[in-house]
């Protein structure tokens, strides 16, 4: 089926119905309790986690689904195809082998009804880093891809070469096992995605239209079918789904930006749809309606509250106290702002003052807040939140570990460092922590972050310990002359005064000089003389 589209020029990502049912059925087979049991493989001379075997595979796809091997093997080489799970032992071969073959499900971020398309800047860069890793050795379609990439993003080819060659640094800190996981994942996506001469092109859509076959078509009719015309009952609710639709069309004229893309308008009066799917439309519709709106001047001034707050601490805007480290060649800039100096500035102090996300990201203010915590018996809080983060960018194969640590230390009942939660958000996290990942603590995460926010971030800025750290901080003095020969010096920006203020100062000049031009005496003489004629006047 050809499902890609092409809409007045824009690109439409190709999308295929049946894909959408492979990956559910995908989500199944990686269910822990009634999906494929994974293990722990030898491959060459290391050890791959998570892989599972051609046969498993095969099996579990005969038995769920309750059909003949032959039909099941066409469905797990439609998967292999596709890049859903791909292979560990050979990887150019995407073939689904129903003996001890070793594979693996390959991550979602790959998968092919993702809303990005395969770019040619990433498929340069991959080439690039595997031309690195095999000092030139490449196979010779990759040679010519390789080549017209090159003449193709010329412009842009320093980058390539930059983000391969720190990608293959990143690569080369990993352990052994994910690397190789990863470059037989890596492969298997552009296998699908560049396919080499000689392979069947999978995700070949043949010519683009004007129509999404996946849609749910709106369709008139000459003589339309009295089956297909909703009973009278259902009118109403498809007459107020056509008002609805109406008003809807003429809010997204009137504020295109504040509507995400939802459900396909039409104007036709006959439909497939049922009365339910109308039902939910019209709920959904209504709940969007209701959503509050911002006027263009509010969030202008909060952009330029924002700007005026932080103006001080750009260092392109405002220059670098106390010199441009990258002008003078003078480190002291990097000295005042290291992590933890032991006195940081005071513009770094004032910050903190801001908001609170500014403060929890700079680390020697969350160790001046930690101080103010154990002062009021509540240290454990930042400790979770500083533990949680670790978890989520630590390492992945202690990512279990971890979580098995930090319930051990602040969430178990008696735990040495017992957090404060409520029971719906424990029951969320020690569930999740039975099958552990990098983001399992995020419910728990986001509690006690609200909690200091909202309870322990305002006494803090109005504490001693606060207000001491900003007395004591330095303020340093800036060591290099100003000169208009270096963009990124400090320089104090000022604004070309108004029109109007300018008009009034040449008419305030205007009038100074007309007085000082006029004889007092003369004035003065004149107004005795008008003043004994109206007295002589007669009564």
């Amino acid at each position: 089926m050809t499902v890609k589209r092409v809409d007045q020029g824009q690109h439409y990502r190709p999308r295929m119905a049946f894909l959408k049912k492979i990956e559910a059925l995908l989500m199944e087979m990686q269910n822990p309790d009634t999906g494929i049991k994974t293990h722990t493989q030898r491959v060459v001379i290391t050890n791959i986690p998570h892989a599972i075997t051609g046969s498993d595979i095969l099996q579990w796809i005969v038995q769920h689904l309750k059909i003949i091997e032959e039909e099941a093997l066409n469905l797990g080489n439609l998967m292999v195809k596709y890049g859903y799970i791909y292979p560990l032992q050979e990887p150019k071969n995407l073939i689904l082998k129903t003996d001890s073959s070793l594979y693996r499900f390959q991550t979602p971020y790959f998968w092919p009804t993702q809303q990005w398309a395969a770019d040619d800047t990433d498929y340069a860069i991959y080439l690039a880093k595997k031309n690195i890793k095999r000092k030139g050795i490449l196979e010779e379609y990759e040679k010519e891809h390789y080549n017209l990439l090159n003449k193709k993003i010329n412009y842009k080819w320093d980058f390539v070469i930059m983000q391969a060659k720190e990608q293959y640094r990143t690569g080369k800190e990993r352990k052994k096992a994910d690397r190789y996981a990863l470059d037989c994942q890596e492969k298997a996506y552009w296998l699908v995605h560049r396919t080499p001469p000689g392979m069947q092109d999978i995700l070949d859509y043949g010519l683009d239209r004007v129509t999404d076959p996946n849609e749910n078509k709106l369709f008139v009719s000459p003589a339309c079918d009295m089956a297909a015309c909703p009973p009278a009952s259902e009118a109403l609710d498809l007459l107020r789904y056509r008002r609805l639709e109406h008003l809807i069309f003429h809010e997204r004229r009137l504020h295109p930006f504040c509507w995400a893309s939802s459900f396909p308008l039409s104007s036709s009066s006959c439909t497939k749809k049922t009365i339910d799917v109308y039902r939910r439309e019209i709920m959904y519709y209504q709940q969007v309606i209701m959503k509050s709106t911002v006027k263009s001047s509010v969030s202008l001034g909060g952009l330029v509250k924002y700007s005026e707050q932080f103006l001080s601490n750009d260092p392109i805007m405002s220059g670098c106290l106390p010199s441009n480290p990258w002008i003078t060649d003078d480190s002291e800039f990097w000295e005042l702002n290291a992590k933890l100096v032991e006195i940081p500035t005071r513009m770094r102090v004032e910050r903190w003052a801001f908001n609170f996300n500014e403060l929890m990201r700079d680390p020697k203010g969350r160790q001046n807040f930690q101080l103010f915590l154990k002062k009021e018996f509540s240290g454990e809080n930042l400790g979770f939140w500083e533990a949680c983060e670790d978890l989520k960018y630590g390492d992945q194969s202690k990512v279990k570990e971890k979580a098995e640590e930090i319930y051990k230390l602040f969430l178990a009942p008696g735990a040495r460092r017992w957090i404060n939660i409520d029971g719906t958000t424990m029951g969320i996290t020690v569930k999740g922590l039975k099958h552990p990942h990098r983001y399992v603590l995020d419910a728990a995460q986001t509690h006690i972050y609200m909690l200091m926010k909202k309870d322990s971030y305002g006494r803090y800025l109005k504490s001693p310990i606060y207000k001491e750290m900003l007395a004591k901080a330095i303020v340093p003095q800036e060591t290099v002359k100003k000169s208009s020969g270096f963009p990124f010096a400090r320089r104090h920006l000022r604004c070309s005064p108004s029109p109007v203020i300018l008009r009034q100062q040449e008419e305030e000049a205007k009038a100074k000089e007309a007085a000082t031009n006029v004889d007092i005496t003369q004035v003065m003489s004149r107004l005795d003389r008008r003043s004994q004629l109206k007295q002589e006047l007669p009564k």
